[in-house]
């Protein structure tokens, strides 16, 4: 697979996308329902999170709802966002999370950390059912609207020569309603249909946030 060589800024998705992107000196996960809303709520309070790699049987649901006040050293496992960090973080780059509420943020010192900037966004998972707490088997990926325009919302706000697939994702965040979108898209759709609105609400404010949720020894801080 080509890693996009020539360019600052890259974008790829998932696992593998870590893997095409490991050659950056940065790398940002975006998650944004719900992982990486979550890790902004809890480091934006002063807290911490420790990413994990997900199992099947870890069986915890991300509510970022539940975090506003939280403090403290949060374990939040899931399939995708802490999967990546976890995943990011054995490549030697430095590794930031970023949700559209701190997109600016995070790219401002992403820009600080280095000369080439990979942007993963997580996507979902065909066969996971994220509203199952219980032990879970998921499929492969699929790329999902919030991801995309979170990362495009990173890649807005970043300078320098971006692949196709970073200025895609950019344009697409800049041309788009992402609060409608969001909503609307299936992972919205199913969050907002089964009584957790308020989860979506806080994942589609748009630069509400100057947290930088960085990994430093296994910690997002």
């Amino acid at each position: 697979m080509f890693s996009q060589e020539g360019y600052q800024l890259k974008l790829e998705w998932g696992p593998e996308g870590v893997g095409a992107l490991r050659d950056c000196d940065v790398l940002v996960v975006v998650d944004v329902l719900s992982f990486t809303t979550s890790v902004d709520l809890v480091v934006g309070n002063g807290g911490q999170v420790r990413p994990s790699r997900w199992k099947p049987a870890s069986g915890k649901t991300l509510r970022p709802a539940s975090l506003v006040e939280t403090t403290g050293l949060v374990e939040l496992p899931s399939p995708n966002g802490s999967n990546l960090c976890f995943l990011a973080a054995e490549t030697g780059a430095h590794v930031l999370a970023a949700c559209l509420r701190n997109a600016s943020a995070v790219a401002r010192r992403a820009q600080e950390l280095g000369e080439t900037i990979g942007v993963i966004p997580g996507g979902e998972r065909w066969g996971l059912d994220i509203l199952n707490a219980g032990p879970r088997e998921f499929g492969p990926l699929r790329p999902c609207v919030e991801d995309y325009l979170g990362a495009g919302a990173v890649l807005a706000a970043l300078e320098g020569k971006a692949s196709p697939e970073a200025q895609l994702a950019a344009t697409a965040f800049r041309n788009t309603d992402v609060e409608t979108a969001v909503r609307e898209c299936g992972s919205g759709r199913e969050l907002i249909e089964n009584g957790h609105a308020a989860d979506v609400d806080l994942a589609v404010r748009i630069g509400v946030s100057d947290a930088v949720p960085v990994l430093v020894e296994g910690v997002l801080r």
